[in-house]
């Protein structure tokens, strides 16, 4: 399952989001520019549990850089495919978090996420050798703070079929219990031990993104917060926009709602529309002219059922201005 987006629409641009997955990239950018010295990198940049389990390793290194790495870890990544993953399902659920939270309070919250979930990797791995990197974990406890503050907002899911797309839309709480099962389950099949992926990681990140989402709310929000939100309110719609259209009675013509801004009523825009109606999902972009008002109705000419005859009925979506 590939989540493309949430129904749950944000009030901000996700700034601090935005620029968590900037830094990232430039960490992962800087740590391929090591090249054959890439290992040495990781080793000193990564957490390494053995590290503070073993007074021999410690010896190697510096206070300064045994604190580190405990920063330095959520940024260094083991290949493109870990990288855009991470990077990807915080892209989907981070910018709702934020927005809930406020800038300021969200980056706090990351930050303590991903240390959170190393030291959960650290204590159940105490003595392993193996270096522990990624956002991952910081992930999940944005991933968990999601699910107590939208846990009944749909998710749209890509879900190849012989390689064909189809498109669902699946409650958060499902998803992302789905999720957590996993984790849960194959941490559970490596007893423990230190492998390939830091599952512990993911779970703790996960347990204390739920933990510590509490304790945010209740610290107030500053007054710099408050100015960066204003300055961040988004002035468009989503781009990709799931619609389930009614039929009326037996006819063959379908209508739904469509949402776009005050500022698309005078620009324009151009929406990438899901269709799902009975079995039927179709996917195609839908152009918004400018000049429409509140309950304008586009009309898409053979977009609608098809009839015993062959004949295509219409389409008709009505304008819905999100404030």
């Amino acid at each position: 399952m590939i989540p493309l987006r949430d129904t749950n629409q944000s009030k901000t641009y996700p700034l601090v989001n935005n620029c968590i997955i900037a830094v990232t990239v430039l960490a992962f950018i800087i740590e391929l520019a090591h090249g054959q010295g890439i290992q040495d990198f990781i080793y000193l940049y990564g957490l390494v549990p053995a590290r503070y389990a073993d007074p021999r390793i410690a010896a190697y290194f510096t206070t300064g850089q045994q604190i580190l790495p405990f920063l330095t870890f959520m940024f260094l990544h083991g290949g493109v495919l870990h990288l855009v993953g991470n990077m990807w399902f915080l892209y989907i659920f981070g910018d709702n978090v934020e927005d809930r939270l406020g800038h300021l309070r969200y980056f706090g919250f990351y930050m303590l996420c991903g240390f959170a979930s190393g030291a959960s990797h650290l204590i159940i791995n105490w003595h392993s050798n193996i270096p522990t990197i990624g956002a991952s974990g910081a992930i999940a406890g944005v991933m968990g703070a999601y699910l107590i503050l939208y846990p009944r907002a749909k998710v749209l899911t890509l879900i190849p079929i012989f390689f064909l797309p189809y498109f669902v839309e699946i409650p958060a709480f499902f998803f992302l219990g789905i999720w957590f099962l996993f984790q849960f389950l194959s941490a559970a099949a490596t007893a423990g031990k230190a492998g390939g992926i830091a599952w512990w990681a993911h779970i703790g990140g996960f347990i204390f993104g739920i933990i510590f989402l509490k304790l945010f709310e209740m610290v107030p929000t500053l007054g710099a917060d408050e100015r960066i939100h204003r300055l961040t309110r988004k002035r468009a719609t989503p781009r990709l926009q799931m619609i389930r259209p009614v039929a009326s009675g037996d006819g063959v013509d379908l209508y739904g709602v469509i949402s776009v801004s005050e500022r698309e009523t005078l620009q324009g825009g151009r929406k990438l529309v899901s269709i799902a109606h009975d079995r039927m999902k179709r996917t195609f972009f839908v152009n918004v002219p400018p000049g429409v008002s509140e309950g304008t109705t586009l009309r898409l000419r053979g977009m609608g059922r098809r009839a015993a005859e062959g004949i295509h009925g219409d389409l008709y979506l009505k304008v819905q201005i999100k404030q």
